[in-house]
């Protein structure tokens, strides 16, 4: 039987009728009068409003999808960095000028209440802005999909800067709810961990299969929130994770007097959700990372069965009907999970189980570095997941007789391709393990991809050489243009037309509004504002008052040795000297910007946000200087900050070491912004040089293949210091204690680590970094052709939405229609 409920009667175009709207909703939703109501309470009542029109497209979706039997993408993820929705949900369906007129009407400022809108904790950097970027894109071309991860209630730390050190503490986004989500209690699936497996025997004592029994088991409880595409047509569903207790208090041990030991199980449940990456510097740490992988994974899986044996019937079809895609190595565990499903509770015999999953498995991977591929204990898959690792050693062994069979490996290839690395504590590697079990494996650029082949996958790809693919990695423009950089959406809108908003390599359309003088004054207009409100913020936040005619300068990243925070704020320290000692020349004033996040155990990572603050300082407070470089490091870098920064910024700061940046999305974002970058070839440096011409980028530095040959020998970056005058005595100041004077020993170690090593090549591309940077000083004092290849990196980054990257996902990988 079905219903049809009536629509709301309120007419979405008339502000008074939805001011009234708001008003019930604040009454009978959040229960209060309007003389009582704080600025959260408008923002909840605003926000149920728009709920309601979209929860109408997310139904439909919905029914949609299952009327029409279609295939569905689900996306594993352990990120999703999805920022504040409130802004990009009204914007999508078509509400916010409308919404903000409404709430204008009741006196209350659309901005001031969604600034009050908290960050989702959901993610830390890149991996999480694109799992978010792909889940908008997914819902605008019209894909059915499903997001899974984990719901951390305090996520990613709050990043507090205390006398120049980081400060890590928990970020408490739900203190006030979340009127995004819906909490469906009904979906709660057992996760379980250690115990032994039983084998079942049938007649004659013929194994038929498996039976894990485990000790431990929690509830992993689903929480949806709609993902709302371009004008509403689409939404899909981000489906999140909470670790709940099967029993919330054992009290048999209460009642003994064990008040602590009652509520073991309970705290156990809840860690899994509490934090994302605990520090996995110790065993405990290693251990908790696991199951949260095994928790979601496992969730998902379960999910996604039923749902498709509820629709279907049985589960041969799932590898047409079902797309389960794994963001990075984090979720590998799925594959022996979704085996050990299909063998042991649907009883599929192995052959089957692995064809299914092979052909219903895809794979991303995000990094070269082999400690970001993760790779577990055998010991510690062996006590938490035993089933799991039996399943392992199984898929291993059909790996390596296929491996053997085809001619193609002596004994040390073998080796290399095993999914248990033998060398040293036998360790699992994940990355073996995601590739084995999927029919195809993409990188995430150009460079990443053709690195891949050669290097971390060498083996595997010589053993399946279809399996590795390319997508080049998007960011939405929705976000990263229409709703952070209102100014230039508009004047691009007056200027081309609205036809760009629905298909962004329309913008190539202002391309030859480069060659004209009003149109790059009005461009530095918005420049100018935009650099303006960010100035504003600095001010209020830290005290440092900047000059938006300054250079912006802006690196905002996670803080990594190979993203090169150090190279930036050693040349920033090279760059101050030489302002003291020749003050007479025409030096340009600069603001250089950082931002991003160290990883609690990452030493070398943390010291380098404290130079930064520690340079500041110094710089900043220097009369001799006169305000013409000034360092601003803008602690907790999030979604929100990096929407104010990105429009406001003249220069991006890609300047990892080549070979070692999968993709960068930053990159995208600030030249869709109009902001030039200054960069190494790395990632999708290369690409954005191709699409925006070598003319309108500043490409510095040694390429992957130089940088590979100086690491195999032969490299000595001592010698490279002292042959180079401005970078010797910048180390040589931080390293003495120049500006550590309280601790002059403090970077002595940061610094030999480059006189002695310098495997992230800081030394090696100083110079040509040095240089690179006094020719956008040059360019930058040419103000008119400056704003002219800005103009020409707008117009050429169409390419780069999330959207063509979605839709290659669809077309050579998913197979389902976009």
């Amino acid at each position: 039987m079905t219903f049809e409920l009536p629509k709301p009667p309120v007419d979405d175009a008339d502000p008074k009728a939805l001011a009234a709207e708001i008003l019930r909703s604040l009454r009978y939703r959040i229960g209060k009068d309007a003389s009582v109501a704080t600025q959260y309470d408008w923002l909840d009542a605003a926000i149920q409003v728009v709920r309601d029109r979209i929860i109408e497209h997310w139904i439909s979706s919905t029914k949609q999808a299952y009327e029409e039997g279609a295939k569905r993408v689900y996306y594993l993820s352990l990120e999703f960095l999805i920022g504040r929705l409130m802004r990009d949900a009204f914007s999508n369906i078509g509400m916010l000028e409308t919404m903000r007129k409404a709430l204008a009407e009741l006196k209350v400022d659309i901005d001031v209440i969604a600034a009050l809108e908290p960050d989702a904790a959901l993610g830390n950097g890149g991996l999480g802005r694109l799992a978010a970027c792909f889940m908008e894109s997914m819902a605008t071309v019209g894909i059915p999909a499903h997001g899974y991860g984990i719901r951390y209630a305090n996520g990613m730390f709050r990043q507090e800067i205390s006398d120049g050190w980081q400060v890590e503490l928990p970020e408490t986004w739900l203190d006030h709810g979340n009127p995004w989500e819906f909490e469906r209690r009904e979906r709660a699936f057992g996760v379980g961990f250690g115990g032994s497996v039983e084998s079942v025997t049938g007649e004659g004592g013929r194994l038929e299969r498996h039976v894990w029994k485990p000790t431990d088991h929690v509830l992993a409880v689903a929480y949806d929130t709609p993902v709302v595409g371009w004008r509403g047509t689409h939404v899909n569903t981000l489906r999140l994770w909470s670790g709940m207790p099967v029993d919330p208090i054992l009290l048999d041990r209460f009642n003994a007097g064990d008040h602590i030991g009652a509520l073991a199980e309970s705290n156990m449940a809840d860690a899994l959700s509490r934090v994302l990456y605990p520090a996995d510097s110790h065993k405990a740490g290693q251990e908790l990372r696991l199951k949260q992988e095994y928790f979601f994974s496992s969730a998902s899986l379960q999910d996604i069965l039923q749902r498709h044996i509820s629709q279907y019937g049985d589960l041969s079809s799932l590898p047409d009907k079902a797309a389960i895609h794994m963001n990075d190595t984090h979720p590998a565990i799925a594959v022996p999970e979704l085996m050990r499903l299909l063998m042991d509770v649907h009883v599929v015999d192995f052959d089957a189980a692995w064809d299914i999953t092979k052909r219903t498995f895809a794979y991303t991977n995000h990094t070269l570095l082999p400690e970001a591929l993760e790779s577990w204990p055998v010991p510690l898959i062996d006590r938490l997941l035993p089933r799991h690792m039996q399943i392992i050693y199984a898929i291993n062994a059909e790996v390596l007789l296929e491996a053997r069979a085809s001619h193609k490996f002596d004994d040390e290839g073998i080796r290399r391709i095993s999914l248990i690395n033998e060398d040293g504590e036998r360790r699992v590697r994940m990355g073996n393990l995601a590739f084995a079990g999927s029919h195809s494996v993409n990188g995430v650029s150009g460079l990443h991809t053709d690195l891949m082949k050669a290097t971390v996958f060498a083996d595997l790809h010589r053993l399946y050489p279809d399996r590795i693919n390319n997508k080049t990695n998007g960011i939405t423009p929705r976000r990263w243009l229409i709703q952070c950089n209102p100014g230039l959406t508009g004047l691009v809108g007056k200027t081309i037309g609205e036809a760009f908003k629905d298909d962004i390599t329309r913008l190539e359309d202002i391309d030859r509004f480069a060659a004209d003088a009003a149109f790059r004054e009005k461009f530095a207009a918005v420049k100018r504002q935009n650099k303006v409100r960010l100035a504003n913020l600095v001010n209020e936040r830290l005290g440092i008052k900047v000059d938006p005619s300054a250079l912006f300068d802006v690196q905002i990243k996670r803080i990594h040795e190979y993203k090169r925070q150090l190279l930036n704020i050693v040349e920033a320290v090279a760059l101050y000297d030489q302002i003291r000692s020749r003050p007479e020349k025409d030096w340009l004033p600069r603001v250089k910007f950082f931002g991003g996040k160290a990883a609690p155990s990452y030493h070398n990572a943390k010291m380098i946000i404290k130079l930064i603050n520690d340079v500041a300082k110094v710089v900043n407070r220097d009369p001799a200087v006169r305000g013409l470089l000034k360092i601003v490091f803008m602690p907790n870098y999030n979604v929100s900050l990096a929407e104010v920064m990105i429009p406001a910024a003249d220069l991006s700061e890609q300047i990892s070491t080549a070979g070692m940046e999968a993709s960068g999305t930053g990159n995208m974002k600030f030249a869709l912004n109009g902001a030039l970058t200054i960069g190494t070839l790395d990632g999708a440096n290369v690409e954005i040089k191709d699409h925006v011409g070598a003319a309108n980028i500043f490409i510095f530095g040694l390429t992957a293949d130089e940088v590979a040959k100086r690491r195999a020998g032969g490299y000595d970056p001592r010698a490279v210091i002292e042959a180079s005058p401005e970078l010797s005595q910048a180390l040589s100041a931080i390293s003495s204690g120049v500006f550590s004077p309280d601790d002059p020993e403090r970077y002595r170690d940061l610094i030999n680590g480059i006189y002695d090593n310098d495997w992230f090549m800081v030394a090696g591309d100083f110079d040509a970094y040095a240089k690179a940077q006094r020719k956008v000083d040059a360019l930058w004092r040419a103000s008119p052709e400056w704003n002219a290849k800005a103009i020409h990196n707008v117009a050429r980054m169409g390419w780069f939405s999330s959207d063509r990257t979605i839709r290659e996902y669809a077309r050579d990988i998913w197979n389902v229609p976009a």
